[in-house]
C-alpha cells in the first residue's frame, strides 16, 4: 500500500499540474521506482491511496504502455483532505486475509531489504514495524572551541540519529489504532498509541535512503539517477 494523496506543497515547482508521486525521477515518476523497489523483492500486488490530483496517477498506470508484467494495482479513491492515518484505515477492505501489508509513502526510495523487513517483523510479533533510516543533514555541522575557533566542518554529513523511512509492515490490528476520519493522522495518535502498547518494532536500516521533500531533494535524487547511480533496485 502506497501513500498517494498528498499535495506536495513544499515542492510545489513540479506539483501544481501533479501530485507529488508522480515527481519524475529520471523519465518515470518516483512512485513506479517505489513499487520496482518491491516487484524487485516479489511483491507486485499494489493499494494505491489516492488523494490530490488522483486520476494523473490512475491514468498513468492504467495506461497499457505503462504497466508492469505481472503488477496488479488496485486505485483507492481515500479522499481530497485526508490525511495517513485515514488513508490506510479507508484501504482495510483490500487487506482481505492477509496477516501483515507493506506500506509506505509515495515520496522516498531506499535500498532497504524487503525481506529482511519482514522477516524481522515476524521476529517482534508486534503489530507494526517501522524502517528507521539515517537522514543527511540539510545544512553544514560546525564544532568550534572555547576560543570561538572552528575545530571542524563537516558539509551535510549523514546523522546519527534514526529517523522515520517509511517502508512499514503491519498486521491488520493496525486498523484498530485508526478511525475513518480525514483528520487521523497516522505519525500522531496511532503512532503514540502503538508505542505505549509496546506494538511498535524499529527496523535499522544503515543503507541508502532518499527522500524527495523538496526540490532540491528532486534535483539530488534525479542526478543520482541519470549518473547511473541508481541505489534503489
Amino acid at each position: 500500500m502506497i501513500l498517494c494523496g498528498g499535495k506536495g506543497t513544499r515542492l510545489r515547482e513540479e506539483t501544481t499540474d501533479k501530485p507529488k508521486p508522480m515527481v519524475p525521477i529520471g523519465a518515470m515518476p518516483i512512485l513506479w521506482h517505489i513499487m520496482k523497489i518491491y516487484a524487485r523483492f516479489g511483491y507486485t500486488d499494489f493499494v494505491l491511496a489516492l488523494g490530490y490530483k488522483g486520476e494523473v496517477i490512475r491514468n498513468h498506470f492504467s495506461n497499457q504502455a505503462n504497466k508492469e508484467a505481472g503488477w496488479t494495482i488496485t486505485f483507492a479513491d481515500t479522499g481530497q483532505e485526508a490525511q495517513t492515518g485515514a488513508r490506510i484505515k479507508r484501504i482495510e477492505k483490500f487487506v482481505k486475509d492477509d496477516d501483515y501489508f507493506l506500506a509506505t509513502y509515495g515520496d522516498a526510495v531506499s535500498d532497504v531489504d524487503i525481506n529482511a523487513l519482514i522477516s524481522f517483523h515476524q521476529k517482534q510479533g508486534t503489530v507494526a514495524t517501522m524502517t528507521a533510516v539515517h537522514p543527511h543533514s540539510k545544512w553544514g555541522l560546525v564544532k568550534g572551541n572555547g576560543a570561538g575557533l572552528i575545530e571542524q566542518f563537516v558539509e551535510k554529513p549523514q546523522l546519527y540519529d534514526y529517523v522515520n523511512g517509511g517502508f512499514f509492515v503491519f498486521g491488520k490490528k493496525v486498523f484498530d489504532y485508526l478511525e475513518d476520519k480525514d483528520e487521523c493522522v497516522l505519525e500522531t495518535k496511532p503512532f503514540s498509541s502503538l508505542v505505549q502498547d509496546k506494538q511498535f518494532s524499529m527496523y535499522k536500516h544503515e543503507g541508502f535512503w532518499h527522500a524527495m521533500d523538496t526540490y532540491k531533494d528532486y534535483q539530488e535524487l534525479d542526478a543520482i539517477y541519470q549518473k547511473g547511480e541508481k541505489k534503489w533496485f
